[in-house]
């Protein structure tokens, strides 16, 4: 968090929780979350420090969780850094790493790793091009998704790639004033 205030797990669970309840699933940004969140499927942990020097290793440990599970137990996780990795180009950086740290370990084809962040630009745009909201989560979070929920989600919407095109015009309709009022950033929960 930027603004080097201390943020406790609780806090960063329930922004990551409002985010993904009011913009993720409430604006239907990804038409697979729903299910997966009403079916408590999702697992939220956290990594406090603001160092990164052991998120990577805390980002196996949770791979490694997820697939030792069943599916019908833990779908997902989200790894969310409060603390760290505040600068998304440092944060973009990292998540390449740890995309092929991810690979090395054996989760190639088995795992995938996507990313958000407070200040997520996609390449080529402005830092407030509005449809870079489609990755902005309240904090730096690592989402490890299991590569068959992902093929039976794309197998289930036959136009799955029409989904980031989609998100970006409800995005544009929005606008920011729109955006800010969904009150999806950090701190918005009350502990």
């Amino acid at each position: 968090m930027s603004s080097g205030a201390f943020v406790t797990a609780e806090q960063a669970v329930a922004d990551t929780r409002r985010w993904l309840e009011r913009a993720v699933i409430g604006l239907n940004l990804c038409p697979f979350a729903k299910a997966v969140h009403v079916k408590g499927r999702i697992h939220y942990a956290t990594y406090l420090p603001a160092e990164h020097d052991d998120l990577l290793d805390a980002l196996l440990a949770e791979a490694r969780q997820l697939v030792a599970l069943d599916a019908t137990e833990r779908d997902t996780t989200l790894l969310i850094a409060p603390s760290a990795l505040s600068d998304f180009l440092d944060f973009n950086d990292f998540t390449a790493r740890a995309e092929r740290r991810l690979a090395k370990a054996g989760f190639d084809g088995v795992l995938q790793l996507a990313s958000f962040h407070p200040q997520f630009q996609f390449g080529g745009t402005e830092p407030d091009d509005i449809g870079n909201a489609t990755n902005r989560a309240p904090y730096p979070t690592l989402h490890l998704l299991r590569e068959e929920s992902v093929d039976r989600a794309v197998e289930a919407f036959p136009d799955a790639e029409e989904i980031f095109g989609r998100n970006i015009d409800t995005l544009e309709t929005l606008g920011p004033e729109g955006w800010a009022a969904l009150d999806v950033g950090p701190g918005s929960t009350p502990t």
